[in-house]
């Protein structure tokens, strides 16, 4: 987890570092301890105003694709820099003509002890076709969560970022001052 402020910082050190030219906007950048996720968006292909789905879907599926492979050693060398830096694996992706496309990202296995009625719950997704095996089923799980309660998370993050900023003001944050005197010796 990182405050409000690291993650400003962190913002405004890829809107410096990345090319002008490389997206419209940087439209999302996240982060968690392994990963930096940045998202940025690109011009829709021209089409006709009435192209069919189709078209429309094979137009922007080219643009992505363009995009990935035209800007590949630009995203490499701020990622390697970026992943030097920060301590972090750098992700990319885009977002053109109302859809979101990533190019690449961690999966970071998660250890849990889980008890038989939440390993029930996972091998019933299974079962039912939801999921391909019982890692693919708790993410499929988390995903739920997390669209369910993005407003609940949003506030516990902010109550996180405010519990490191009071901790930064504690006593251990003013090593310039020397400790007060002990009269009682």
């Amino acid at each position: 987890m990182i405050t409000k402020e690291q993650r400003e910082k962190l913002r405004g050190w890829f809107a410096g570092r990345l090319p002008d030219d490389l997206f419209e906007e940087l439209t999302e950048l996240t982060v968690d301890r392994e990963e930096i996720t940045v998202i940025g968006r690109i011009p829709e292909p021209r089409l006709a105003e009435d192209a069919p789905d189709a078209e429309r879907e094979a137009a922007l599926e080219s643009r992505v694709q363009e995009f990935r492979e035209r800007t590949r050693e630009d995203r490499m060398a701020v990622a390697r820099e970026a992943e030097h830096r920060f301590g972090r694996k750098v992700s990319w992706g885009v977002e053109c003509g109302g859809r979101r496309v990533l190019f690449t990202h961690v999966a970071a296995p998660v250890m849990t002890r889980l008890r038989q009625p939440e390993r029930q719950v996972l091998d019933t997704l299974i079962a039912g076709g939801v999921a391909r095996s019982r890692s693919d089923a708790l993410a499929w799980c988390v995903r739920l969560v997390q669209r369910h309660t993005d407003d609940w998370l949003a506030e516990l993050r902010d109550s996180l970022e405010h519990v490191q900023r009071v901790r930064a003001q504690g006593p251990d944050a003013e090593t310039d001052q020397a400790p007060p005197a002990d009269d009682e010796e």
